[in-house]
């Protein structure tokens, strides 16, 4: 398991990335209920903002099939069940609930550390 950097996780840093991501979220959403068919793009956009937080988090030069400290409980496989379908609502419903869990792992992780 690859260990996170306390600096990576900081708060100021995981707020940065969850401003990011909450912005692409509205836009995700709004795709879905409009059908416009660009869903599938800005969830492969999520995915990939995702993996770049775990990689820019981990103590050193990482792989993203490896596990990290921060993937929530069953991360790595939720990830790659939502790599598999980008375009499906359900798909982008886990991708926001790994991100929650994310945010919620790296403070716990912060006052652990």
């Amino acid at each position: 398991m690859i260990p996170v950097r306390k600096e990576a996780i900081s708060k100021e840093a995981i707020d940065t990335w969850f401003g990011e991501w909450e912005a692409l979220q509205i836009r995700i959403h709004s795709a879905h209920e409009t059908r416009n068919g660009e869903a599938k793009s800005l969830t492969e956009h999520g995915i990939a903002l995702f993996e770049k937080l775990l990689v820019d988090s981990a103590s050193h030069t990482a792989h993203i099939d490896e596990e990290f400290e921060l993937y929530p409980i069953n991360g790595r496989e939720r990830l790659q069940f939502i790599k598999q379908r980008p375009g499906q609502y359900a798909c982008y419903r886990q991708l926001d609930e790994l991100f929650k869990e994310t945010k919620k792992r790296a403070a716990r992780l912060r006052t652990k550390k």
